[in-house]
């Protein structure tokens, strides 16, 4: 890709750099940092906050684990490209999971087709682009599940929607004890609490609580405890 067509093409907006440019040379670029390719424009976001990083580790490792155990499916973090459409958008998830029938949508470069779950976790940025454009966008591509997670002072709040019948986002809303049960990850609940600084819990605890017998039995055993 010429470096006049990038130099020519940048744009510089409130946390945000921006290029236009071709799928094509979106791909030709092949930058490490998170970008997404949004109607003929790349998107490159400014690193985040450390509170971001580690709702994404956290949602990361017990996700992951709890999806191993009951061999569920496979977890990526951003970095990792999801395509919904071969001609439509590129975006780069905090968060994503396909289920074990699906990871065949997952090649060498990218995921082709919806996710089965995403997880978006909010920046001051990026508010209306998580409630908004990827909302209708992963809406209508058929991510089965979407949590949107806002840790902003004063703002936080999780948002968890999945896919009704005419395919179309609802709320899920928490149960009597708070906790919002996943319909992607069968068995799999959260607490909106554990997602706020002053209260991330520890990862191994919090998935024991939550595992079947057989699988707990199995994470002891990994970990030389039983």
């Amino acid at each position: 890709m010429a470096e006049a067509v990038i130099e020519a093409s940048t744009e510089q907006v409130a946390g945000e750099q921006r290029m236009r440019m071709t799928y094509e040379q979106f791909v030709a670029h092949g930058s490490e940092e998170h970008a997404e390719w949004v109607d003929g424009e790349v998107i490159f976001f400014m690193p985040p906050l450390s509170l971001h990083q580690q709702l994404i580790v956290f949602l990361t490792k017990l996700i992951s684990l709890y999806a191993d155990l009951l061999d569920l499916g496979t977890l990526l973090v951003a970095p990792t490209e999801m395509r919904i459409r071969p001609d439509g958008n590129a975006r780069e998830p905090d968060v994503l999971f396909l289920a074990k029938q699906h990871v065949s949508r997952l090649d060498t470069h990218r995921v082709n087709g919806p996710a089965d779950l995403v997880i978006e976790i909010i920046s001051k940025e990026s508010v209306g682009r998580d409630r908004g454009d990827k909302f209708y966008e992963y809406q209508e591509g058929g991510v089965r599940e979407y949590w949107i997670v806002d840790p902003r002072p004063g703002k936080e709040r999780v948002d968890v929607y999945h896919l009704d019948q005419q395919a179309r986002y609802v709320a899920v809303l928490p149960d009597a004890n708070n906790r919002f049960h996943s319909l992607v990850l069968p068995g799999f609940w959260f607490q909106e609490e554990w997602l706020r600084e002053q209260t991330i819990p520890e990862v191994l605890p919090t998935l024991a609580r939550m595992l079947p017998d057989t699988a707990r039995a199995k994470l002891l055993q990994s970990l030389g405890l039983q």
